[in-house]
């Protein structure tokens, strides 16, 4: 499944941007020619999905890959190889890995076309002993799992869309078990030959209740925009709920900010990195790799051994920022929020002010002017995640089909929360606390317009929601 974000002192995403027009178009995959020309040969027959609208109110077709499609996302393997010896440079390693990564790769799953042939190549395949038993029941269970999410939402052709995400879903994971995808500490989101972004999206997108989606305060996302193109560095202190936190925030922005989305460099936790059904999904996430703060005392012979992995990574991190026009997002609460035990109710876990700090200081000795702001998701519906933090890697993946929200408050600056503070760690304190207050409070608004149903109306002076797609 898609990405577990957790954050530490060293934990945080990431985006960068080099951007020249002020013109923001909606972003549609399928028919960027970008991503066009990165597919290649990859044929692509598509099948309507709501319109997208650009700012000004144009509508912009939107496509989805049909199951014949999907299955030909691989290109032709020897073609790939050939191209690919010409077109990769140093800044390209993830690509070029990825690219012998697909050599020899069994058509098992692609050539599925129905339920039955999904399924019967799961046992297949660990029959002959190329996926692991224990990887095998995860993908049984998920199929199930996402199948009931996707049907509910009522969706047309929704079955086909089921076999069709499914089949490049265990497709990936079956690659990635027959040869093993090595992330680096930083890792660039795979677009070619496969395109792992979009297959991220493609997947995510039918779990997603638009109808009961909000985006609060939106024009401060183009605000971000304007500021990234002037060369200045962004941090988002936020949340975290699910795995598909990432996509979530993609989607939601992709018809009115779609450069927030693409480019967010995230930090990912090992666990991430290590999962067979989690790494398709990290690939297609630009990361800086780091090992968890929750887990970092799991095995205590590896301590160390994470600690300087850990400092490579900042190291990473310092190094684009002093490139500016960095978009960072950081969940410092360590890991995925969890809901009350008692109440069953959900909330922003509590941040860790020493993450919130390290943060800040890395993006002050940027040499970029930087801004930091409070950022609220509410996800865990398509995604919840274990009711307690796991240890063991191949955690049970629920999914389910439900509306989600994003939202935004203004900058929030350091200097003025602090001005009558005492002590650093007094500041430090105070500062973090200003920042989850906020996180907390549009929590409850985005709360408000999707679990209590009142939508729009439940927008206050502070948080106005809207939806950009519509």
């Amino acid at each position: 499944m898609p990405l577990t974000f957790s954050s530490s002192a060293a934990t945080v995403a990431v985006a960068s941007a080099t951007v020249t027009s002020s013109v923001r178009v909606p972003f549609n995959p399928l028919l960027s020619p970008t991503s066009l020309r990165r597919f290649v040969s990859f044929r692509l027959t598509s099948k309507k999905l709501p319109p997208l609208r650009s700012r000004g109110g144009a509508t912009v077709s939107s496509s989805s890959l049909s199951v014949k499609a999907m299955s030909e996302l691989v290109q032709d393997k020897e073609s790939t190889v050939a191209a690919s010896t010409t077109s990769f440079n140093d800044a390209d390693e993830s690509s070029s890995n990825a690219t012998t990564h697909e050599l020899n790769h069994s058509r098992t799953f692609l050539d599925a076309r129905s339920e039955q042939d999904l399924l019967s190549g799961i046992k297949k395949e660990a029959e002959a002993g190329r996926l692991p038993q224990n990887v095998a029941s995860g993908m049984e269970e998920l199929y199930w799992n996402y199948k009931n999410a996707v049907l509910s939402s009522g969706a047309s052709r929704a079955d086909e869309t089921v076999i069709s995400n499914m089949s490049v879903a265990f497709d990936r994971m079956l690659l990635g078990v027959e040869d093993p995808y090595t992330f680096s500490p930083y890792h660039k989101a795979i677009r070619e030959p496969f395109d792992y972004y979009l297959f991220v999206h493609t997947y995510i997108r039918p779990l997603i209740d638009f109808k009961n989606s909000y985006v609060g305060n939106v024009s401060i996302f183009s605000e971000l925009e304007d500021k990234l193109r002037q060369g200045h560095n962004i941090v988002l202190i936020s949340n975290h709920q699910s795995e598909a936190d990432p996509a979530v925030i993609s989607l939601l922005l992709e018809a009115q900010c779609p450069y927030i989305g693409e480019n967010i460099k995230c930090v990912a936790g090992d666990r991430v990195i290590t999962d067979p059904l989690c790494k398709p999904f990290s690939m297609g996430r630009n990361l800086i790799c780091v090992y968890s703060k929750k887990h970092m005392n799991d095995d205590p012979e590896l301590v160390e051994m994470k600690r300087k992995a850990n400092t490579r990574s900042l190291k990473e991190m310092a190094t684009l920022l002093r490139s500016g026009s960095q978009l960072i997002w950081i969940a410092p609460s360590g890991g995925r929020d969890r809901p009350d035990p008692a109440t069953g109710e959900w909330f922003p876990a509590p941040f860790d002010s020493s993450s919130v700090d390290n943060m800040r200081r890395l993006v002050e000795h940027s040499g970029a002017p930087g801004h930091i702001y409070p950022m609220s998701l509410l996800c865990y519906d398509i995604m919840p995640p274990p009711p307690q933090v796991e240890k063991e890697i191949g955690e049970k993946r629920l999914v389910g089909f439900h509306g989600t929200g994003l939202s935004i408050a203004p900058e929030i600056n350091f200097s003025e929360v602090t001005a009558d503070c005492k002590t650093p760690n007094e500041a430090k304190e105070a500062f973090s606390e200003t920042l989850y207050k906020s996180v907390d409070e549009q929590y409850k608004i985005l709360t408000s317009a999707i679990h209590h149903r009142k939508g729009l109306e439940a927008s206050t002076s502070t948080v106005s929601l809207s939806q950009p797609w519509n």
